[in-house]
């Protein structure tokens, strides 16, 4: 049995659990209510006269003769053919993480394992280009893009937003690297390995919570870009949050709001599943990047 010096106060424990179920509260109240409110009508879900409407569901029960409607639902979906936003969003982000893993997990076990002063000046280098903004960045690729007609394209977007992404890539990988002892590496060139070999059969597999932590990580920003994607894609071939943002409407065009709404829903939905699914691996790559040695 814990000793009373190791038993925790009844009280502390009453107001931990209070304070997490009051964050989780926070936490998931956007995301709750937006899906609640896309079941709804745009009068009823920004309803300024009454906001009791946006509970009720007034004005949608009036409409559809139901309290809940999907008509945001099919109206983005089917009607808008958000289904190839989507498509369009997961083409980016496999081919954008797939790019930048293979560079950054063979650029930063080189430069980990690199005994030269250059290695620094490079990851600083590297640093800085990150720190810019990256409507900056885009502005230098427009040009040729526009010359070699291509704009407007996907392949064109995932370049750019590999040369994004790289430098972060880069110095996550890097950190994870400089935690694996280089004995390793001896250990496996004296059992026969090339340095190849040692880094795919020994290496990689060690650091693999890490590799996907940092894979998450280059998809999240490819995922939730709109910089980029609003100013590179067409019409045609938008991913899903310049798509959202088209439903809002501009001043010369009128919008739908609540096909936005389900939009956001829709988009933000697959994110939980992500990230639940991951959850152990991100946990254990998040803490051997913060632990050294």
């Amino acid at each position: 049995m814990a000793s009373k010096a190791q038993r925790t106060p009844t009280g502390l424990k009453i107001a931990a659990n209070l304070f997490v179920i009051v964050w989780l509260i926070l936490a998931a109240f956007p995301f709750l209510w937006t899906f609640w409110g896309s079941f709804k009508v745009e009068l009823d879900f920004f309803s300024i006269a009454d906001w009791t409407n946006a509970l009720t569901g007034k004005n949608t029960e009036a409409a559809y003769g139901s309290s809940f409607t999907g008509a945001g639902y099919h109206g983005a979906w089917v009607q808008e053919e958000f289904w190839r936003a989507v498509i369009n969003t997961f083409i980016v982000c496999f081919f954008v993480v797939l790019t930048s893993l293979t560079i950054g997990t063979l650029g930063g076990y080189a430069l980990s394992r690199s005994g030269f002063r250059y290695t620094f000046w490079l990851l600083i280098i590297a640093l800085i280009f990150r720190a810019m903004p990256p409507v900056t960045l885009v502005a230098g690729y427009l040009l040729p893009f526009f010359e070699w007609n291509l704009w407007g394209i996907l392949p064109t977007t995932i370049i750019v937003l590999v040369a994004i992404n790289q430098p972060f890539t880069l110095w996550m990988l890097h950190s994870f690297f400089q935690n694996i002892p280089k004995e390793l590496d001896e250990s496996a060139k004296v059992d026969g390995c090339t340095q190849f070999q040692a880094f795919r059969h020994v290496i990689v597999p060690v650091m693999w919570p890490g590799v996907i932590t940092t894979g998450l990580f280059s998809f999240l920003l490819a995922y939730n870009d709109f910089a980029v994607t609003s100013m590179l894609l067409s019409e045609s071939n938008r991913t899903m949050v310049p798509e959202i943002a088209a439903f809002l409407g501009t001043t010369y065009t009128e919008g739908n709001v609540m096909f936005a709404v389900a939009a956001v829903v829709s988009a933000t939905a697959p994110l939980f599943v992500l990230v639940m699914f991951f959850q152990r691996q991100i946990v254990s790559g998040l803490t051997a990047g913060a632990v050294k040695g």
